[in-house]
């Protein structure tokens, strides 16, 4: 029988590492105002301590990676494969996103879709059961590639199902591990509680681990030899969300400078034209944005620095990953502000580099975004979503993350 676990509701986001009661938001200072521009006046919702049900459309990337894994070469030197593979991922515009999050202040209840086939991700999932909200330390934690955050006021909700389960981190960092037709479903949400650092719009991200073992037989003649297979669905998200300006309370002079946390999901491996075998994880980035705007050119530009977090590992293959825990992260973009157009601003990297062992590799980009948008009364902040592609043959790199800022 399976046994669900479902999370508790975004309304309850409190401190990470559990302090003190948990809401949507606590009472912040007011921003400093923009010279010359009149803030609209309140409403009696706030992003920090709602009042009514509302829905927010979200600003960020998804992917998900498929595979399978056995144990046929396990503890010899040629590890298992990952075979079957199949990776996708997608970064939405400030206009288009298939992500949303709604919140029910009076239920405490938080409802997160993400619609998003061309990362072959979707998911309707509601956060409502106190006992679902977690934390790390203790015996109930987030699963396994939920990045424990050095950013404040970070909530963690989680719901799922288990059977048959068993877990050596010898083997694997994901359940389940040595027990034929064990399964496990779990997804992790989280964010920063709204008034930790930003009063109008805040990061998230989403954390799924669908994995199954099964056993399997291959003929060899006056024999059988049966093998464990792991099946392994990842899925990844990071985005923003929250109260956007209106476009006629958006400055038409002046420049402003926006600072905040940055997060990121990322697969990278630049290995496989030198060895085919070489695994793929995902790993997660996190950081500090600048965003500068130039509100009277209509440009801006956007500066990224960050901290890999170690790869999240499978069963039987080599753990071989190029970039290690600590290795540092760094690029830089702009773009154009086009609130008519694109809701927001959107841009391209120019660069992009990792730094590990005192040695920088730039990427070769094949790609890039940046789409962001204005939030508060009067642009008080910015939030948005990214991607990097890399562009070399042979390879899998794709950076997807969020940004946040403030005045």
């Amino acid at each position: 029988m399976r046994h669900l676990v479902a999370c508790s509701s975004l309304l309850v986001l409190a401190a990470c590492g559990g302090a003190g009661p948990q809401s949507v938001g606590s009472s912040a200072a007011p921003p400093a105002p923009i010279a010359g521009v009149t803030p609209t006046p309140a409403s009696s919702h706030s992003f920090v301590a709602p009042t009514v049900p509302k829905s927010y459309s979200a600003i960020g990337g998804v992917h998900s990676f498929e595979y399978e894994t056995d144990d046929r070469n396990a503890g010899t030197p040629i590890p298992s494969r990952q075979s079957s593979q199949l990776y996708a991922g997608d970064a939405s515009t400030a206009r288009n996103s298939g992500i949303t999050v709604d919140y029910n202040p009076r239920d405490g209840i938080f409802d997160v879709k993400i619609a998003a086939p061309l990362a072959q991700v979707s998911q309707t999932l509601r956060f409502q059961d106190p006992v679902h909200r977690t934390d790390f330390g203790g015996d109930r934690q987030p699963q396994t590639g939920t990045p424990q955050l050095a950013a404040t006021g970070v909530q963690y909700l989680q719901l799922g199902s288990q059977k048959k389960t068993e877990y050596d981190p010898a083997i694997s960092t994901m359940v389940p591990i040595g027990t034929r037709d064990g399964e496990a479903d779990s997804s992790t949400f989280f964010y920063q509680k709204p008034g930790t650092e930003t009063r109008f719009v805040t990061f998230a991200g989403f954390v799924r681990n669908q994995v199954t073992l099964s056993e399997q037989a291959e003929d060899q003649g006056d024999s059988e030899n049966r093998y464990l297979v792991q099946v392994v669905k990842l899925e990844r998200a990071a985005f923003v969300f929250g109260e956007r300006t209106e476009n006629a309370a958006v400055p038409r002079t002046g420049t402003a400078s926006f600072t905040g946390p940055m997060v990121a999901t990322m697969v990278f491996n630049p290995r496989l034209d030198t060895d085919a075998s070489t695994p793929t994880y995902f790993q997660w980035i996190e950081g500090r944005s600048t965003t500068s705007v130039d509100f009277a050119a209509g440009s801006f530009t956007l500066d990224l620095t960050g901290t890999v977090f170690a790869p999240q590992f499978d069963a039987y293959t080599s753990r071989e990953v190029a970039l290690g825990a600590g290795a540092t992260f760094a690029a830089a973009g702009r773009g154009r502000v086009d609130l008519v157009g694109a809701g927001g601003f959107l841009g391209a990297f120019e660069s992009a580099a990792f730094t590990q062992g005192g040695v920088t590799t730039a990427l070769t980009l094949a790609g890039s975004s940046i789409d962001g948008a204005f939030f508060g009364p009067a642009a008080e902040e910015v939030g948005g979503g990214f991607r990097i592609v890399g562009g070399r043959p042979d390879e899998r790199i794709d950076i997807l993350g969020a940004f946040t800022g403030k005045r």
